[in-house]
Formats: C-alpha cells, structure tokens, sequence
C-alpha cells in the first residue's frame, strides 16, 4: 500500500500509530487526499475555503444520502466512511473472544487515542478522558463538585437544556442556588458579552458554566476572558464545548480554561457515542466521578472512565477520524465552515423580513446560524422544509427569539446551499405555500 511520508509523520506526531493509519486508509482514498491537499497546499485557509475541487474530493469520503439535504449537523454529524469502517472492523476483532480481544487486546490501545485528542486539544494525555458524550463529560464536572447548601453557579439562559437540568436537580437535592443571566443576542462585540457576566457575579458564585459556542445560534462565548476573570476571584469555570472542538482551531491555551467538555461525534466526526473530558492535571482530585472509582484513582483521569464494560470499537476509530480531520487541517475546515454559512447567509440578510440572531463577526460565528423569518412559526417551515423538499433543518424556540437554525458541514456542495436559499427567498416573499 502506498502511503505518503509527510502524511505518516503527521500523523505519528499528533499521536495516530501506522497500523491504525493503513488500517483506516483504503489506498485510493490516500491517494485522492493526498493530491486533493498538494494542489492546495500554497493556499491561504480562506483561499482553500473556496477551492470547490479540494472540498469534491473530501465530499466524497462520505456516503450520505444525496436524496436529501442535511443542514442540521449541529445535532449530530455523519462519520466520514473510513471512520465507518474502522468501527466495523474493530467491532468483529472486538467479538472474537472479548474477554480476551476487546480487554486485552483493544482496550489498551485506547491510550494512543488518549494521545491524539490531547495533542489535537494541546494538552497532556493525562489531562483527557474519553466518555461517552459532552452530556456525560459536563455532567461530571457539575454533578462532581462539592458545593454547599447557598452556593451559586451562573450561568446563562442559553445554555443546554441537559446542563441546566442538572443543575436544576442539585438544587432541588442540596440547595445550591442557579443564576441564569440574559446575553444580548447577537451583541454588538464579545465585550459586551464579559460585562454582563462581571456584573452578574456575586459573593456565592463558586462556579460558572459556560457554552464555547451557543447551541442555539452558534455565538462564540469569549471564554478566555471570563476564565481569567473568574480565576481572580477564586471560581471555576466549566466549559461546554459541545459544539466547539474540532469545528473552530483552538487549542486549550487559547482558552486558559481549567474544565472542557464535549462530543467528538459532532464536529470531530467521531463514531457516535463518543465525548472527550479535559481537566487541568492538579484540579482532577475536586472533581468526583459518575461512577465511583478506588481512591488511590482521586488524580488519575481516568477514574472518569470506570463506567463498566463498554465498547472498544468505537473509541479506537476516534483515531480515524482524528486522522481525517487533521489532514483536512483544522484552520482549513474553519475557514471552509465559516464560507460556507456566510454563502447563503449573506444572499438572504438584507430580505426586509428576514432577521439573524447570528453575527456576521468572524470572531462571534463560524458554521451554525440562526435565522427568523419574521411572522412565520420556525416550526412550520422546518417542517415544510423537510416534507416537501427533503431539507433538514432545525426549529429553535426560546424564550427570548425563535428561528431556523442552519448547520452545513464539509460535505455540503454550494448547490444545495443555493436550492436552499430559493426556497427561503420564496416564503419570505410568498408565505408558506400549501402543502397536502
């Protein structure tokens, strides 16, 4: 099998061992990512963003269906095939005789994924634990703290609804006490945004949550500056980057966070049923497990693992999808997701009766994007949508705005986009037509 060297050494260095890269790579799809790379590799990333020859070659990595158009891949993320395969053939290796195959065998070779997430996240290994969903990981951040009776966490009325309902079950359990504060939506700029959190902090707050990138709009949260400002003043921050990690290129500097959570099924394309928990090697002992763990684990991450017997399958092809994403390159797909919303968004924000609750800003949105079209119910046009066109979109209704919310990925092709915005450009003209 050929295999480029500048790919191999690539992918060793981000933690991705040979066997696993032959063993996800079949040689033409190698070969075709290799050459789709090279002619694009004098580009810029926003450059690359528009090269529609590079983005062919990584649309066909995948087998969706092109009988309808996903645009919710902010919910969950189809997996590349390579990534699919993998699954499959870890699955029957794993079934042979698990209690020897998939413990012996497997499992251990969970660590050199362990590696590659902490290299991709800018950490050490031993900062990175491997769960199941940014559920599972946020959940062991606020259900794992100590709080006392009064103490407050603070967080924002646009976070995710299972977060907040942890949230809620402490309190009603122990007593503590839940701020949830109003954001401007879309604010002008990010400063606005750490004003209201500074104004809003009080003499109980013990903890704040915070979404990196807002579920219900896409907004990016100015983490690094409410992490340094919290710091000050003696609280923890965890972070739900549910819908962060691997869609923009951060590493865990560019945070300064102590916590970090999320789903490597979404934007890393991970198999499903995947998440990644990162917690600063000296905080690990605050923080108790789900599942209880032996005390001399109180510093190991992976105390955070002992769920029980679970799959190996799917947590040793994280490592193909880690492959597949960083030879896309992480500021390439940025900046290609980033193009992609600003296509069709921008074909539609000066329609009178069209209204974004998403910024334009490039530091403030990157994929997701929410839109209004004013005086029609979100849920009605989603379902029109989906009914007679086979587009996949999703409604978003809260107490403070409604809309549409918008998600491409990097198989989505400009010409759904375009057939996508017609149809939005004719209900806002026309009305939602009958539908039978």
């Amino acid at each position: 099998m050929y295999l480029n060297r500048r790919l191999f050494l690539e992918s060793i260095g981000k933690g991705i061992g040979l066997g696993m890269i032959i063993a996800s790579f079949g040689q033409n799809a190698v070969k075709r990512l290799e050459a789709a790379t090279q002619k694009i590799s004098g580009l810029s990333p926003e450059q690359a963003a528009m090269n529609e020859d590079f983005w062919f070659q990584i649309r066909r990595c995948f087998t969706i269906s092109r009988g309808l158009i996903n645009l919710n891949n902010g919910g969950v993320c189809p997996s590349p095939r390579m990534v699919t395969e993998a699954v499959c053939r870890y699955t029957w290796e794993q079934e042979e005789a698990p209690v020897y195959t998939m413990w012996k065998i497997l499992e251990p070779q969970k660590e050199t994924i362990r590696t590659g997430l902490a290299r991709l996240f800018g950490c050490s290994p031993e900062e990175i634990a491997i769960v199941r969903n940014a559920s599972e990981a946020m959940e062991i951040l606020l259900l794992g703290i100590d709080l006392k009776p009064g103490d407050e966490v603070l967080t924002t009325t646009q976070d995710y609804p299972r977060m907040l309902t942890t949230l809620e079950q402490r309190a009603r359990r122990e007593g503590i006490k839940i701020r949830k504060i109003k954001i401007p939506t879309p604010p002008k700029n990010l400063n606005e945004i750490v004003d209201v959190f500074e104004r809003e902090i009080g003499p109980r707050t013990k903890v704040i949550l915070i979404s990196h990138i807002i579920f219900l709009t896409g907004q990016i949260m100015p983490v690094k500056e409410i992490c340094e400002m919290a710091r000050a003043r003696g609280i923890e921050v965890f972070v739900d980057g549910a819908h962060s990690f691997a869609h923009i290129d951060f590493k865990q500097k560019d945070l300064g966070c102590d916590y970090f959570g999320t789903s490597l099924h979404k934007w890393l394309l991970a198999p499903k049923g995947t998440g990644m928990l990162y917690i600063k090697k000296e905080k690990i002992r605050k923080i108790w497990p789900l599942m209880a763990a032996p005390e001399d684990m109180k510093d190991n991450i992976r105390k955070f693992e002992e769920i029980g017997t679970h799959p190996a399958s799917i947590y040793l092809a994280i490592g193909d999808a880690l492959t597949f994403h960083n030879g896309i390159g992480s500021r390439r797909k940025e900046a290609r997701l980033r193009f992609l919303k600003n296509y069709w968004a921008e074909k539609l924000k000066d329609i009178p009766n069209i209204r974004f609750h998403t910024s334009f800003q490039k530091e403030q949105s990157c994929a997701l994007c929410t839109f209004e079209i004013v005086g029609i119910e979100p849920q009605k046009v989603t379902d029109y949508l989906w009914k007679k066109h086979r587009i996949i979109t999703t409604p978003i209704k809260h107490e403070e705005f409604q809309g549409i919310r918008v998600t491409p990925n990097v198989y989505t092709s400009l010409q759904e986009l375009d057939y996508f915005v017609e149809i939005i450009r004719m209900i806002a003209r026309k009305g939602l037509p009958l539908v039978s």
